[in-house]
C-alpha cells in the first residue's frame, strides 16, 4: 500500500476494523506511555458482498485453551499436511478433507484477501427469529390510531416464518393468545405485581404437557428449508407470521384505549415495568438462549408498580438532571435496579430489547437504558408515533441487504484470541461480558474487562464495538525479526435465515521500538479511530463520575498526547506543530467537550441516554458525525463544498447544510431567506435561484431515506427559532464578546486544511471558548517545562 490511509481505508472494508495503532509498541512502558489505548473497533456484522460464506466448520487449533481458527497468518508445512498456530504455535494436522491442499490449491481460509471469513455450520437447528410485541395503550386515538398502523404494516415486512408475539399494557398487562380462531383471548396480570420467570410459566400454562386428553398433536410448521420450526406449547402466545398475520392483523384493529378512566390533573397509571418484565419471562421459559427481538412501544412514563419512574399527579414532573444531581429522583434507584436486572436475564438468553419512546415529555429511557445497552437493541426517541421519524425508522428495522438477507444478526457470542505479548483489557459496546477468563485476559480492566468473550444478542451492519487491548511484553523480551501481533475474532451467532454461522476476523500489525522509532509508530496513527475510542471512553466514565472530572481527564489526556507526538521548542508556544495525522485529533476532542454527550445541559436525562446510546453502538463514520458535525455549503460561487464547522461560515449570501447525525438542518443566510420571502424561486427568469434552493433539499433526503434511525429535519433561516441548533454546533470565533475586538475573524486554522474565506460570519451568543483559544491554551499547556 503506498500510503496509510490507503491501508486504513482497506482494511475497514475488508474486515470491518478500524485500529487506533497500526504499528504496535513492542513493550509494555513504551505502549502507556502512547496516551491513546491500543484499541481496535469492530464491526462483526460489516457486509461483504464478494464473500460467500463456507459450507462447513472453521479448523481449530488442538491446544484446548487456545482454540484459535486456521487463517491466512498461520504458517503451514503443505508437504506434512500441517499448519502451525500463529498464536500459541501448536502444530496441528489438517483434517481428511484438507488432504488435497498445495500451495497451488490453497483453501479459503488460508488466501490473504480472505482474513475475514464466514462458516455455515451444518447439521444445526435452523430457528426462525422471534418478534414479541410490547403495546402500550395508554395514548389518546390518534397516537394509538397511528401505532397500530406501524404495527399492521410490520407484519407484512417479517419473515414469513418468524415468530411472533403480543402483550399490551396500560394499567394492567394482557398477554394475548394468537392460537385462538376467531375469539380473541388474553391473560390479564395485574401492573403492580412483579413476577418470576417461573410463576409465569405456571400462570400461563407454559410447558404442561396435557397427558389423558385425546387432542390429536399439531402438525409442525415447516422453516425454509423444510427444517421443522419446533412446536412448544408456547405456541399459543407465540406463532408462524404467516400462520396469525391475518388473526393479528384484525387483533391488533381492534385495540383500543386503556379503558381505566383518568382523572383530572391525573396521569394515566402505565405499568411499563411489569409488563416489559412479562415479555423477559415469557421468552425465558420458551425459547432461552435462541435470537428473539422485544420491541416495546411506549408513550408516556411508568408510573405505577415495579420500574416507577413518576407518580401519577401531573403536578408532580418527572425527574431532571438537576433532581438527580441533587439526589432528588425519588424512583430512580429502584427503576435502575429493576430495569438493569431484566438487562441482564435478557442479554443472558440472547433477546434483545428496543425501545421505541414517542411523547412530548421524559419516557424513562434514562432508567430503561441498560436494557438497549447490553441487549443491542434499538433505542428511538421521537415525538410522535404520527411522525415520519417514528413510521420510517419503523420500516427500516426491516430493511434487507444486496443478497435479500434481513440486515439483522441474533444471539451472537464474540470471542478475542491475541498474540502472547497482548491480553484484552476489555470492551465497550453493546454487549455484555460472559466473564470467561483464560490465557489472554488482562489484569488492567477498561469498560467490561475480566474477560475474551462477550454475548452480543443482536447486531447490524453498522454496529460496531470498542476492544482494549495492553501490551504485556516487556522491554527485556525483545520480538523475534519480522514477527507480527495479531488478534483474531470468532462470532458465532444466529442469522436472519436463522442458520447458525461463524465469523472469523483475523489482522496483524508489524511491531515496533518506541524507544528509538517513535516516527514509525506514530505515523501508524489513526485519529479518527482514536477519536471515537476516546469519545467511547469518556462517555463510559461519564456514566459513573460527575461531569467536570470527566472534562478534566480528557483534557489532561489531550496535553498528554500533544506533549508526546508535538514538535516544539520549550516554553514558546509558537513554535509547536502536529504532524497531519494527529492535527485533527485537537478539533475532535474541542467537539467532544461540547457536545450533548457530556454537556447535559438544555437536555432532558432521556435524551441524554439516548445520545449516548447511539454513539456506543454505530460505526466510526457515524460516531464521528456525531462528535464534530459536517457542514456544507451552497452558493452561486460554485458547486456545494464542505466548509469549517465555524460562525465564519455563516454569510448572507450561502445556504448550509448541517448533519449532526440526529438532525439534519438546512440554514439559509439573512439574504437568501428574504428571496425566498418574497417568492423569486416562481420567477422564470430566476431559475437559478430555484435551483440552488432546490440542491441541499435533494441531498438531505438522501442522508434521510438511509439513515437509522430516521434524523430530525429542520428547515430554518438567519434570525430563525430553529436556528440555535446550528449556532449551537459551530465553533464560536465570532461572539458578542468579540465581534467588535476584531475586523472580522483574522485566524488560520491550525487544524483544517480547508481553504475557504473566513472573513466576516454571523456572531454567536456564547460564552463558549472557541476554538482558537483552546488551541491557544493548549499549546501553552503542551509546550511548559511545568506541565
Amino acid at each position: 500500500m503506498s500510503t496509510y490511509e490507503e491501508f486504513i481505508q482497506q482494511q475497514e472494508e475488508r474486515d470491518g476494523v478500524r485500529c487506533t495503532w497500526n504499528v504496535w509498541a513492542m513493550a509494555r512502558g513504551d505502549a502507556a506511555r502512547l496516551v491513546v489505548p491500543l484499541s481496535v473497533l469492530y464491526a462483526p456484522g460489516r457486509s461483504r458482498p464478494d464473500l460467500p460464506p463456507l459450507q462447513y466448520a472453521p479448523v481449530l487449533c488442538a491446544r484446548p485453551n487456545c482454540r484459535a481458527a486456521l487463517s491466512p497468518h498461520a504458517q503451514v508445512d503443505y508437504r506434512a499436511k500441517l499448519w502451525v498456530c500463529n498464536f500459541c504455535f501448536q502444530r496441528n494436522p489438517f483434517p481428511p478433507q484438507y488432504g488435497a491442499i498445495s500451495e497451488q490449491h490453497q483453501p479459503a481460509e488460508l488466501i490473504p484477501n480472505f482474513s475475514t471469513i464466514e462458516y455455515i455450520l451444518p447439521r444445526t437447528q435452523i430457528m426462525p427469529p422471534i418478534f414479541l410485541l410490547v403495546v402500550d395503550t395508554c395514548l389518546d386515538e390518534e397516537e394509538l390510531g397511528a401505532l397500530k398502523d406501524s404495527l399492521q404494516m410490520s407484519l407484512s415486512l417479517m419473515p414469513p416464518n418468524a415468530l411472533i408475539g403480543l402483550i399490551t399494557f396500560g394499567r394492567m398487562v394482557q398477554v394475548h393468545e394468537l392460537g385462538m380462531e376467531g375469539i380473541s383471548k388474553s391473560f390479564v396480570f395485574k401492573g403492580t405485581k412483579d413476577l418470576t420467570a417461573k410463576q409465569i410459566q405456571e400462570q400461563l400454562g407454559i410447558g404442561r404437557v396435557n397427558q389423558g386428553t385425546n387432542q390429536q398433536p399439531q402438525q409442525p410448521a415447516r422453516g425454509p428449508q423444510g427444517a421443522p420450526v419446533p412446536q412448544q406449547p408456547a405456541h399459543r402466545f407465540l406463532q408462524p407470521v404467516r400462520q396469525c398475520d391475518m388473526a393479528l392483523t384484525d387483533m391488533i384493529g381492534e385495540l383500543g384505549r386503556d379503558p381505566w378512566p383518568v382523572g383530572v390533573g391525573k396521569r394515566p397509571l402505565r405499568c411499563s415495568g411489569v409488563a416489559l418484565s412479562l415479555a423477559v419471562g415469557l421468552l425465558e421459559v420458551t425459547y432461552p438462549n435462541t435470537g428473539a427481538r422485544i420491541m416495546m412501544f411506549l408513550g408516556g412514563p411508568c408510573s405505577q408498580g415495579p420500574g416507577q419512574v413518576v407518580n401519577d399527579e401531573l403536578k408532580q414532573p418527572i425527574r431532571s438532571h438537576h433532581d438527580i444531581h441533587k439526589d432528588n429522583a425519588k424512583y430512580m434507584k429502584k427503576a435502575v435496579k429493576h430495569y438493569d436486572a431484566l438487562a441482564l436475564r435478557s442479554a443472558t438468553n440472547g433477546h434483545a430489547v428496543d425501545i421505541y419512546s414517542c411523547a412530548l415529555d421524559q419516557t424513562g429511557l434514562l432508567e430503561m437504558k441498560q436494557c438497549c445497552n447490553s441487549t443491542g437493541g434499538h433505542m428511538v426517541m421521537g415525538d410522535s408515533f404520527n411522525s415520519s421519524l417514528f413510521k420510517q425508522t419503523f420500516q427500516r428495522v426491516f430493511a434487507k441487504d444486496e443478497k435479500g438477507d434481513y440486515k439483522m444478526a441474533f444471539n451472537g457470542v464474540l470471542e478475542v484470541k491475541c498474540s502472547r505479548e497482548l491480553k484484552v483489557s476489555g470492551g465497550i459496546g453493546s454487549c455484555v461480558s460472559l466473564n470467561v477468563k483464560g490465557p489472554c485476559v488482562s489484569d488492567q480492566e477498561m469498560g467490561m474487562g475480566n474477560t475474551c468473550q462477550w454475548k452480543i444478542c443482536t447486531f447490524t451492519p453498522n454496529s460496531t464495538i470498542a476492544l482494549f487491548f495492553d501490551v504485556v511484553n516487556q522491554q527485556s523480551t525483545p520480538v523475534p525479526q519480522g514477527g507480527r501481533g495479531c488478534i483474531q475474532f470468532i462470532t458465532q451467532y444466529q442469522h436472519s435465515s436463522g442458520q447458525k454461522r461463524i465469523r472469523v476476523t483475523t489482522i496483524a500489525r508489524n511491531w515496533g521500538d518506541a524507544t528509538v522509532n517513535l516516527h514509525h509508530i506514530s505515523a501508524g496513527f489513526d485519529q479518527e479511530a482514536a477519536a471515537v475510542v476516546m469519545a467511547r471512553l469518556v462517555v463510559y466514565r461519564a456514566e459513573q463520575e460527575d461531569g467536570p472530572d470527566v472534562l478534566r481527564w480528557v483534557d489532561r489526556m489531550l496535553i498528554r498526547l500533544c506533549q508526546k507526538f508535538g514538535e516544539y521548542a520549550k516554553d514558546d508556544p509558537n513554535s509547536f506543530r502536529l504532524s497531519e495525522n494527529f492535527s485533527l485529533y485537537p478539533q475532535f476532542m474541542y467537539h467532544l467537550r461540547r457536545s450533548q454527550f457530556l454537556q447535559v445541559f438544555n437536555n432532558s436525562p432521556d435524551e441524554t441516554s439516548f445520545y449516548r446510546h447511539m454513539l456506543m453502538r454505530e460505526d466510526l463514520t457515524q460516531s464521528l458525525i456525531m462528535i464534530q458535525p459536517i457542514l456544507y455549503a451552497y452558493s452561486f460561487n460554485g458547486p456545494p463544498e464542505p466548509v469549517l464547522l465555524d460562525t465564519s461560515s455563516i454569510q448572507p449570501d450561502r445556504i448550509l447544510l448541517m448533519d449532526t447525525f440526529f438532525q439534519i438542518l438546512i440554514f439559509h443566510g439573512e439574504t437568501i431567506a428574504q428571496w425566498r420571502a418574497l417568492r423569486y424561486q416562481d420567477m422564470p427568469e430566476y431559475e437559478s435561484f430555484k435551483q440552488l434552493l432546490q440542491a441541499p433539499v435533494d441531498d438531505a433526503q438522501e442522508i434521510l431515506q438511509t439513515r437509522f434511525p430516521m434524523p430530525r429535519y429542520i428547515d430554518t433561516e438567519q434570525g430563525g427559532s430553529q436556528a440555535r441548533f446550528l449556532l449551537s454546533k459551530v465553533n464560536p470565533s465570532q461572539t458578542h464578546n468579540n465581534m467588535y475586538a476584531y475586523g472580522g475573524v483574522r485566524f488560520a486554522f491550525l487544524l483544517c486544511n480547508l481553504n475557504n474565506n473566513i472573513d466576516g460570519g454571523a456572531p454567536v451568543l456564547t460564552d463558549d471558548v472557541s476554538l482558537q483559544v483552546f488551541m491557544e491554551h493548549l499549546k501553552k499547556l503542551a509546550v511548559s517545562s511545568t506541565a
